[in-house]
């Protein structure tokens, strides 16, 4: 069964799920190089480690560090791909090579991937935004029709909210969200719900 899940001029995502918690793994690929970068080594390592040798993987990045999103982490490791993962979140991680920061731009072939730092879910949960394509890799900060959860915690929920209006919700409306489960929706379809997700709490 093929693995492509989007593709335009210069990028291509290619998407499986994995995990008793159907986790959505991604594959960025630039078109161009051929170079690619693995979003959220999550479970099922061998389905994953296969995905980035097919696919010219070079190294992995992490949304956050719950323990659904990190468990072929010492996988990829061993097999020599660099894990990335947020300051905040790295103690959750079984292991990791390197530290992302807000705003670090990643390259991936001729690609460039921009950082957000997008907490609430986790205290270090972060997005990946590809410039020059319409695609956002929001991890468990952003689904269809919400929120990630914060657990009830009022201020987890607070941070979660602004960090969704002032940062994702600044992208363009056609912007692909990409979520760490699940189905794919835009930036066009959920911005106008914000008031209801607050009204909502959770």
């Amino acid at each position: 069964m093929g693995t492509l899940h989007y593709e335009d001029d210069q990028a291509e995502v290619h998407r499986i799920v994995v995990g008793r918690l159907d986790n959505n793994v991604f594959v960025l690929r630039c078109r161009r190089t051929g170079e690619s970068v693995l979003v959220d080594a999550a479970d099922e390592p061998e389905r994953v480690l296969d995905l980035c040798r097919r696919l010219d993987v070079r190294s992995v990045v992490q949304t956050h560090g719950h323990w659904d999103h990190v468990q072929a982490v010492p996988a990829v490791r061993e097999a020599g791909y660099r894990v990335a993962v947020t300051a905040a979140d790295a103690d959750m991680l079984p292991a990791h090579d390197d530290l992302l920061e807000d705003g670090s731009v990643l390259g991936v072939g001729r690609l460039r991937v921009h950082a957000m730092a997008t907490p609430g879910h986790t205290p270090g949960s972060m997005c990946f935004r590809v410039e020059g394509s319409p695609l956002v890799f929001s991890g468990d900060t952003l689904f269809p029709g919400g929120p990630g959860s914060t657990h009830g915690d009022p201020d987890r929920f607070a941070t979660i909210i602004d960090q969704i209006e002032h940062k994702l919700f600044s992208l363009p409306a056609e912007t692909l969200v990409l979520p760490g489960h699940g189905a794919d929706t835009t930036i066009g379809e959920e911005r106008p719900h914000l008031a209801e997700w607050v009204e909502r709490g959770w």
